[in-house]
């Protein structure tokens, strides 16, 4: 059990603007209906039920809600953690220090009308999709449970409440820098960029210009990140900057999807009406979302306003060379090659754009290129085989190694969830075993149910 010696919150090290004291809203009639054994194992954790079901805190704990802004949708928007509680840090085996935090558990001072409060579906979404996010090796805060609250929720509908536990290397999001800049002093910001360095890039500590650096880390985390979204057919759905962890890890998975139908410009949040998230867009919107870090950071970077905008344009260019290599090198693991070519970029592009012609399956296209579609494609393929000396037999077994056979597909999901919310979890559970198995072909593994003409809708749960 969390005790008083195993829970740490440096975060209240920091000026007080940047979070505010939050006790979480106890829920006596709840339940655990999903916990993390293998992930807990991992850390160490042995965390009582009354913390996970938030009707106790840990004894001296600290708990919070985090300040922060961000740009939504590309506008200025004054936000903070209104429904999540940071109870506080967990020092893992290994050392590494983790974030629990509680979503769902309340309204904090910064809920802006909201109720604080979340449902059981959207809970157990994050919980299996970024289950199998971690299984691909996509970095990602994790799950660590879902707790019924036996209270009611009300969105569209009643729905049943839930409280989803947290792991993340922290949650200072690209979001709080913004808000350090907007509402904070010089010394507000050079506060926040310090404990960053020293929570998440310690090696910077000791450079000339560590807040360069810092930019520098973050870009090349969200190039790597971004890259790996794009190769599994990840659509994030809301890439507003309080969404995206300095951390490089996926982070809020309201709105998410998975492709199915190859479309680049596949979107699935019901409030992106205008596709600013779509699938295409993730990369440069990654970048655009970098751009507003720099700008904060411009004064800690150089009192030279020209130079500071120099080295930090530098490192926003240096994002785009870093993403097209991360998705080409994911990419030829996708084709079966090992090895680089010029123009390997181009082949695996004609691919995509047969694969959107034709409405092709984007997970299943990787598993079998022997379709009538792609046989005029399949000869340069072969070609590009024989150019690397590579057979067609060798090129599969690496197909198969970097390609899931097993994605959370959307009907999957849904038929899950819905089983949930009548009660019955154990299709939740069935999925989520396959899912941790991504490579290994299960009952989950075929095409879409979707024929390119039906529109799949996630919503944000709040």
């Amino acid at each position: 059990m969390i005790t008083t010696k195993s829970l740490e919150n440096t975060y209240t090290t920091l000026p007080a603007i940047f979070y505010t004291p939050h006790t979480p809203m106890p829920n006596p009639n709840s339940h655990v209906v999903l916990y993390n054994e293998v992930l807990a194992d991992m850390l160490d954790l042995d965390l009582d039920s009354a913390i996970l079901s938030d009707t106790v805190c840990p004894d001296g704990a600290m708990p919070i809600a985090q300040a922060y802004a961000g740009y939504q949708f590309g506008h200025f928007s004054m936000l903070g953690d209104g429904r999540a509680t940071l109870l506080g840090e967990h020092i893992a085996p290994n050392g590494t220090r983790y974030d629990i935090q509680l979503k769902g558990a309340g309204a904090t001072q910064y809920a802006r009308g909201g109720d604080g409060l979340a449902a059981l579906a959207p809970m157990l979404r994050e919980y299996i999709i970024s289950e199998f996010m971690a299984a691909m090796g996509i970095p990602t805060t994790r799950s660590l449970a879902v707790v019924a609250t036996g209270a009611p929720v009300y969105r569209q509908k009643q729905l049943q409440g839930a409280v989803l536990t947290r792991i993340a290397s922290s949650h200072i999001r690209i979001g709080t820098f913004n808000f350090a800049e907007a509402y904070g002093t010089l010394s507000d910001l050079r506060a926040l960029a310090d404990y960053t360095i020293s929570r998440h890039f310690q090696h910077l500590e000791t450079s000339a210009n560590p807040y360069l650096g810092l930019l520098r880390e973050v870009a090349s985390r969200q190039a790597e990140l971004v890259a790996k979204w794009m190769l599994v057919g990840f659509v994030h759905g809301v890439m507003n900057t309080d969404n995206a962890a300095i951390s490089g890890e996926t982070i809020d998975y309201g709105p998410c999807a998975f492709l199915d139908v190859f479309d680049p410009a596949t979107v699935f949040s019901s409030i992106d009406t205008h596709g600013r998230y779509s699938y295409q867009n993730q990369p440069k919107i990654a970048a655009w979302n970098l751009c507003r870090l720099a700008e904060s950071l411009l004064p800690l970077i150089s009192t030279n306003d020209d130079e500071a905008a120099t080295l930090a344009n530098g490192e926003i260019k240096q994002y785009h060379h870093s993403y097209n290599n991360h998705w080409l090198n994911g990419m030829r693991g996708k084709m079966g090659l090992t090895n680089s070519y010029p123009h390997d970029a181009a082949l695996a592009q004609e691919l995509l754009d047969i694969m959107s012609t034709h409405k092709m399956d984007y997970t299943t296209t990787f598993q079998n290129f022997d379709q009538p579609q792609l046989t005029s494609w399949r000869s340069k393929w072969h070609d590009r085989l024989a150019q690397g000396k590579q057979t067609p037999e060798d090129a599969r077994d690496i197909m198969n190694r970097h390609n899931p056979a097993t994605i959370p597909r959307n009907h999957h999901v849904e038929h899950a969830l819905a089983a949930a919310e009548s009660g019955d979890m154990q299709p939740v559970r069935n999925l989520i075993a396959a899912l941790n198995d991504p490579y290994t072909p299960s009952e989950y593994t075929h095409s879409s149910q979707q024929t390119g003409t039906e529109k799949y809708v996630t919503f944000c749960g709040t």
